[in-house]
C-alpha cells in the first residue's frame, strides 16, 4: 500500500482497525516508547512518532460513535469502507485536515509530557509544563469532534520536575557512584542507563551514563552502591511513594534498594547478592508503575532514536524563520531551545 492508503479490518477480539501497513497500534504486545496514543470516540489512534508518514492507526471499538469523527480524520472513502466492514488500499483524504493534523499534534505533545527525554547530562533541557500544558488545552478545542476519555482532559498540577536547571550547576562524574575510601577494595563497577518505562516521568535523568553502581569490599563485608542521576530540577522533599528503586541482579541473587534523593542524586547502598563480585545490574524503577516489556520497545537503541528525534526539534525550534507546519515545534519545544544554551 501507498503511504496514502489504508487497510479496514475485524481483528480477531472483535475490534476494527484501520491501518497504514507497518504502524503501532493499542493492540501490539507491548507499548514501545515511540508510540504516541490519543483516546477518541469509539476507539484510540496511534502513530509513532518516528515514523514520516502522517496517516494514524485506528483501533475501534465502537465504530458507531467513531463514525462521527472517521470521515474528518481518514476521509468519506474510508468511513464508507469501514461501513462496509473492510477494504484494502482505500485512499486516505481527510475532509478536516486541521481536525486531522491537530489530533496527531495532539498526540504529540501528550507523548512528549510521559516521553520526552530530560537530561542534564546530555543536555536536553526539560519542556515547561505550563507551556506544553496551554498548548494542549487548545488542541482539545481544535479536536473537540473526537478526543475523548483523559486525551480530553488537560493536565494539572505541579510536576515533579518543577524549576529549571544549568548543566554547570553541579560537578557530575559519571560513573563513579560514591567516593571510594582509600581502605576500600572496588571489586567492579559500571555505568549505564535505565527503562523509561518503568518510572514516571521527572524521576530520572534520561541519558545513558545516568546510572552508576560499584561493588565493594570493606571491613570483611561486599556492597553494592547505586547512584543514579536525578531528573533535571528535581528538588526535595520526595514523597516516599515516588521514590524510586533500584533491583540490582547479580549471577546468584537479587537485592532491591529504595533509593534517597540527596541534591541531584538517587543513592542507595545494599548487601552484595551472591556472585556480585562479577558484575551486576541494575533496573531502576517505582514499585507498582509500568511494565516490563520487549527490549526492542525500550532499549537503548530505541531510546537513542528518540533522543535523536528530540534533538532535531530542538534544532528546528531554535530556527528564526516562520513555522506553521503540521510538525511544527509545540511553544513548549521553542521555549526549550532558547534555554538550551543556558542548561
Amino acid at each position: 500500500m501507498t503511504p496514502g492508503t489504508v487497510r479496514i479490518e475485524r481483528a480477531p477480539d472483535g475490534v476494527w482497525v484501520i491501518a497504514p501497513d507497518d504502524a503501532p497500534s493499542v493492540l501490539d504486545d507491548a507499548a514501545g516508547i515511540h508510540v504516541a496514543v490519543l483516546e477518541v470516540l469509539g476507539g484510540h489512534l496511534s502513530w509513532s512518532v518516528l515514523a514520516d508518514h502522517t496517516v494514524p492507526v485506528a483501533v475501534l471499538d465502537d465504530v458507531a460513535s467513531a463514525q462521527n469523527w472517521v470521515w474528518a480524520v481518514f476521509g468519506e472513502e474510508v468511513a464508507l469502507a469501514v461501513a462496509a466492514g473492510s477494504g484494502r488500499g482505500v485512499t486516505v483524504e481527510p475532509a478536516r485536515p486541521r481536525v486531522a493534523a491537530g489530533a496527531r499534534r495532539l498526540a504529540y505533545a501528550h507523548w512528549a509530557a510521559r516521553w520526552w527525554p530530560a537530561s542534564t547530562i546530555d543536555a536536553i533541557p526539560p519542556l515547561d509544563e505550563g507551556l506544553l500544558n496551554g498548548e494542549i488545552a487548545t488542541l482539545v478545542e481544535v479536536c473537540d469532534l473526537l478526543v475523548d476519555g483523559d486525551d480530553a482532559v488537560v493536565p494539572t498540577g505541579p510536576a515533579l520536575a518543577d524549576r529549571p536547571r544549568r548543566a554547570d550547576d553541579y560537578a557530575l562524574a559519571a560513573g563513579a557512584a560514591v567516593a571510594t575510601l582509600p581502605s576500600t577494595l572496588v571489586l567492579a563497577r559500571g555505568t549505564t542507563g535505565s527503562d523509561w518505562r518503568r518510572y514516571p516521568p521527572g524521576l530520572v535523568d534520561a541519558s545513558e551514563d545516568a546510572v552508576s553502581w560499584e561493588v565493594v569490599r570493606a571491613a570483611g563485608n561486599t556492597t553494592v552502591r547505586v547512584s543514579v542521576v536525578a531528573a533535571p530540577g528535581l528538588s526535595e522533599p520526595m514523597p516516599a511513594h515516588v521514590r524510586p528503586h533500584a533491583l540490582i541482579g547479580a549471577a546468584s541473587g537479587t537485592a532491591d534498594v529504595v533509593l534517597q534523593l540527596s541534591g541531584d542524586v538517587w543513592s542507595g547502598e545494599s548487601a552484595a547478592p551472591p556472585g556480585s563480585e562479577s558484575g551486576v545490574s541494575v533496573d531502576v524503577h517505582l514499585p507498582g508503575f509500568g511494565v516490563t516489556g520487549q527490549a526492542d520497545d525500550g532499549g537503548p537503541e530505541a531510546r537513542e532514536r528518540v533522543r535523536a528525534l528530540v534533538r532535531r526539534r530542538l534544532r528546528r525550534a531554535s530556527e528564526t524563520a516562520a513555522d506553521d507546519g503540521p510538525d511544527a515545534p509545540l511553544l513548549a519545544e521553542i521555549a526549550a531551545a532558547a534555554s538550551d544554551s543556558d542548561f
